[in-house]
């Protein structure tokens, strides 16, 4: 689209503003509205924003102001807010690329990737809960009958969601995301809703899109939709499973993943088995990334959990269509199970990027899949098998992470110093935090 294909575009549809957007380094849309007839500002100089205010942007008060330039390919209608227009934006601060947005930093990655002649093609699957708040004060589902024990696939628990579900799927078709499958997931008032692959920038700015909608409309309806990944301790929690491949950035529809020769059965190629040897021999730092806050650690579990069942993967592994293992390979491509709900979507393809591409560089393998279930293996079961544990905690995650130097080394060693202080002070945070469990347990315990 060139700046007058836009000035139409913008005419067209009556639109009065356009939100300048990026997001900060936890994946939270961030914007400014500025009037349609100052459009042109942001593709110029950009929206000014004091990023001293926002997280993770690596300013001081006394910094120059982080610019917010528009890319001209994104821009989109607003459907539920009609008279709106989104374009997403790329950090600038003196005219320069700033290394602290994550959508730079995935920019930076793919362009990694551009130079071998590929492009990493992703599909994201976001879970969600759609909840209301109780006379108590607690949140419970938006859908008071949807309650069942195991309430996955449940007819009445997706046709009784149907206004929310409808209006934003509606809301991504109308600006071209190809949404083909919606579910009522495992959890009592959770959804996913999948839409279809496309190059790792694409759908990380489609996604931001997609919480954007799921939000606002949940908020029209008098409702909350949450991408916590653990709201309830005794339901399953909300991931976000990336699919992954690479393909031949001349011929997008060729899938280097591929090869129905593979003696594994898994329909993989040696670029392939090369890149998954990345993911697993980085996971431990790779989990910081993917799964980054306090909350992830709950849905990350070890042992039995509270909810009764889980689909998460607490283990360092991969199989077939073992969904109890990190990875899944669903023939043909890779399906990072580690990602939740929370995960900033630019961040989390960066970093597989990042380990994927170590993993074909030093042509690391990945040794054989295992296809049993991992949660009902003993821990001596699992270390004979070579099979570890992904951090248990934001803590755990953040010491691997440390201890990894390929992220700071690909990603930026200041934004990896960066997230790591953000993050280490949301678990001191935490850790200092007296819980209703602990004031129940322990007030009249002693």
């Amino acid at each position: 689209m060139t700046p007058e294909q836009a000035s139409a575009f913008l005419s067209e549809h009556k639109i009065k503003f356009v939100l300048a957007q990026f997001v900060d380094i936890h994946g939270v849309a961030k914007t400014k509205s500025v009037p349609a007839s100052h459009f042109q500002d942001i593709l110029e100089g950009g929206a000014g924003f004091a990023g001293f205010a926002v997280w993770g942007l690596g300013q001081e008060p006394h910094d120059p102001d982080y610019m917010a330039v528009g890319d001209l390919s994104t821009l989109s209608l607003v459907p539920w807010q009609p008279g709106y227009a989104r374009i997403v934006c790329n950090g600038r601060v003196r005219g320069e690329p700033w290394p602290f947005d994550t959508r730079q930093v995935l920019l930076e990655q793919t362009a990694r990737l551009a130079e071998r002649g590929w492009v990493m093609n992703v599909g994201m699957e976001p879970e969600f809960m759609l909840l209301a708040r109780r006379s108590d004060g607690k949140f419970g589902p938006a859908d008071v009958s949807d309650a069942l024990d195991k309430p996955c696939y449940d007819y009445k628990g997706l046709s009784r969601s149907r206004v929310f579900l409808e209006k934003l799927v509606s809301a991504m078709i109308e600006v071209d995301i190809d949404v083909y499958q919606i579910d009522h997931e495992d959890g009592n008032g959770q959804f996913e809703i999948n839409f279809t692959y496309s190059d790792a920038l694409t759908t990380s700015d489609r996604l931001i899109l997609f919480r954007m909608a799921a939000s606002e409309i949940a908020h029209e309806l008098g409702a909350v939709c949450t991408f916590m990944p653990k709201p309830f301790s005794n339901r399953t929690g909300s991931g976000m499973h990336m699919h992954i491949s690479i393909a031949d950035k001349h011929n997008p529809g060729h899938n280097l993943f591929y090869d129905k020769a593979d003696s594994r059965g898994l329909g993989l190629s040696k670029l392939a088995y090369h890149f998954l040897g990345g993911l697993l021999a980085h996971a431990p730092a790779l989990t910081a990334l993917n799964a980054p806050s306090v909350n992830s650690y709950k849905r990350l579990v070890v042992g039995r959990s509270l909810s009764g069942a889980t689909w998460a993967p607490a283990f360092i592994s991969y199989g077939d269509n073992n969904r109890t293992s990190m990875i899944r390979i669903p023939f043909g491509r890779v399906e990072l199970r580690l990602t939740d709900s929370c995960a900033n979507p630019y961040l989390a393809s960066a970093a597989a990027i990042a380990a994927g591409l170590d993993g074909i560089d030093r042509k690391l393998d990945p040794g054989e899949p295992h296809n049993f279930n991992h949660y009902t293996a003993t821990p001596e079961e699992l270390a004979a098998k070579g099979i570890k544990v992904l951090p248990q905690s934001l803590h755990e995650a953040l010491l691997a992470l440390e201890a990894d130097p390929l992220f700071a080394e690909t990603l930026g060693r200041d934004f990896i110093g960066e997230f790591i202080r953000l993050k280490r002070m949301e678990w001191v945070e935490y850790s200092r935090h007296v819980s209703d469990w602990e004031v129940s347990r322990y007030l009249e315990f002693f």
